[in-house]
């Protein structure tokens, strides 16, 4: 068999059609494969549409597992493809790209992975706009696969796990750390890969979410992982939320010795507002909008007390022993 499509899911009933119709025409150009469907314990009617397809449907059984990376772990424990496409249910994959990417991997051994380009449907938050604004990413030879990929299953194999249980973000970067440290090569392919129909959420309601659903913790989860390991400064260097967080972590601090000296001199007063005020200005003068520019500074600061939350937090496990699950279908 060629590719397996795994797509991830967690109450994704509005979406969930769309992300199997495509991925069973992406196969059907390929002209052999798979599609599974790794469920996180949905509780709307996922399940239940998904059943109508001939799709394999896996799922979760103790909900404490769920995270980000779990269901495509889930669904690469029982793939039975060449290849393995990473799908979340909010997207719809384009066929002539899965196509590309398995006519690059069989052109390339080197290759332990290829990506192409994402289109947001959605950029009603500051997230997704900043998403679309930037050109987050880059195409040729590239350090992870943001959003999705095909890999090669003997490239995972070799790598032990697909994705790591332990974060609740940046699975895919701590992916691409352990394939290239053991040699292999990524790429991104400058075609169209998928629409994405992201979360529609307000930027403050979306930056909540990613708060208590520890989202906001993965760069600090994805540091602890790579403690002691071989590629951990390629880790540092590579995740600008630890620059960012060094940043706001010395402001914090700035603004800690303003109080202090502000019971010994008036003029500390003045340096704690100047000092308050300054990433304000900031972030308005370069998003050119007084709520984007509020959201980067909460977003900022949210997320540094992410790393340090991310990086004290408990971990779930062995990521290469499989969480329990159960064959639905």
């Amino acid at each position: 068999m060629k590719v397996s499509i795994i797509i991830k899911a967690l109450n994704e009933e509005k979406n969930i059609i769309r992300a199997i119709e495509s991925a069973l025409e992406a196969i059907d150009k390929v002209g052999s494969g798979e599609v599974i469907l790794a469920d996180s314990l949905s509780t709307d009617h996922t399940i239940e549409l998904a059943d109508r397809y001939p799709v394999r449907i896996v799922q979760l059984v103790n909900p404490l597992d769920r995270c980000c990376g779990v269901g495509a772990e889930l669904g690469y424990r029982i793939a039975l493809g060449e290849y393995i496409y990473i799908l979340d249910a909010d997207m719809e994959l384009d066929g002539d790209f899965l196509i590309a990417a398995v006519a690059a991997l069989d052109a390339d051994p080197s290759l332990g992975g290829v990506g192409g380009v994402v289109e947001e449907m959605y950029i009603a938050n500051a997230e997704f706009r900043r998403r679309t604004e930037d050109d987050i990413f880059k195409f040729g030879e590239v350090d992870c696969l943001n959003m999705g990929g095909l890999y090669r299953k003997s490239a995972v194999e070799q790598a032990e796990y697909l994705t790591n249980r332990n974060l609740h973000s940046y699975e895919e970067y701590e992916l691409g750390l352990r394939l290239r440290a053991l040699g292999w090569r990524l790429q991104r392919l400058e075609l169209q890969a998928i629409k994405h129909y992201g979360h529609t959420d307000t930027s403050f309601r979306l930056l909540w979410r990613r708060w208590c659903g520890r989202y906001a913790w993965g760069a600090g989860e994805l540091l602890r992982e790579a403690w002691g390991k071989p590629y951990l400064k390629e880790a540092l260097r590579g995740v600008a939320q630890y620059r960012l967080s060094l940043i706001v972590g010395s402001w914090w601090l700035s603004l800690l010795l303003s109080a202090i000296g502000g019971f010994y001199h008036p003029v500390g007063w003045w340096i704690l507002i100047l000092l308050l005020l300054t990433p304000l200005f900031f972030g308005v003068f370069r998003k050119k909008s007084l709520v984007d520019g509020l959201y980067m500074v909460v977003s900022q600061n949210l997320h540094t007390a992410g790393v340090i939350m991310g990086f004290l937090s408990g971990r779930r496990g062995d990521p290469a022993q499989s969480p329990e699950f159960r064959t639905i279908k």
